[in-house]
C-alpha cells in the first residue's frame, strides 16, 4: 500500500507541476500580423518599436504623389535583402521632401526612406529596418 500511495503522490506532484508550467511560462502573445511575428519568412525577428498605422501612411502618400520622385522597381538581390530587421542596404535610400515628411507620422529615433518603390522605417542609430511597405509608391 505505501508503494501505490508513493506512487500516487508522485504521480499527483507531476500532474501539478505539468498545469503550473503553463500558468508559470512567459506569456504568449497573438502576434498574427504584428511586427515580429515572422511574416515574409522572417521567423524569430522580434523588433521593438514604435505601433505603424499603415494605413493612413498609405493615404498620405497617395495624396502626395507628386511631392515623391521617380521610382523604379529595385534589382532582386537589392529586393531580397530589403527586409524588417536587417540593415539598411548602402546607397539606395532617398529621402523624401521635407513637405511630405510633414504629414508623415513621426516616431522618435526613426525615419522614413523610399528605396524604389517601396517605403521603409529605420532605426536612425542603427539603420536597422523596422518596417517595409512595398509597392506602395507604384
Amino acid at each position: 500500500m505505501i508503494c501505490s500511495s508513493r506512487t500516487l503522490l508522485i504521480g499527483s506532484g507531476l500532474a501539478m507541476l505539468l498545469a503550473a508550467q503553463n500558468t508559470l511560462a512567459a506569456p504568449k502573445h497573438d502576434n498574427a500580423g504584428k511586427h515580429g511575428s515572422g511574416h515574409n519568412g522572417e521567423a524569430g525577428i522580434h523588433l521593438q518599436g514604435p505601433s505603424i498605422d499603415i494605413g493612413r501612411v498609405r493615404i498620405i502618400l497617395g495624396d502626395n504623389r507628386h511631392l515623391i520622385g521617380p521610382t523604379s522597381s529595385l534589382p532582386p538581390g537589392i529586393a531580397k535583402n530589403l527586409a524588417r530587421g536587417k540593415p539598411l542596404p548602402p546607397g539606395i535610400a532617398k529621402n523624401f521632401d521635407n513637405r511630405l515628411l510633414g504629414q508623415l507620422p513621426r516616431y522618435d529615433g526613426y525615419e522614413w526612406k523610399q528605396i524604389g518603390t517601396n517605403v521603409v522605417l529605420v532605426a536612425i542609430a542603427t539603420g536597422v529596418i523596422y518596417e517595409v511597405l512595398r509597392n506602395v509608391l507604384d
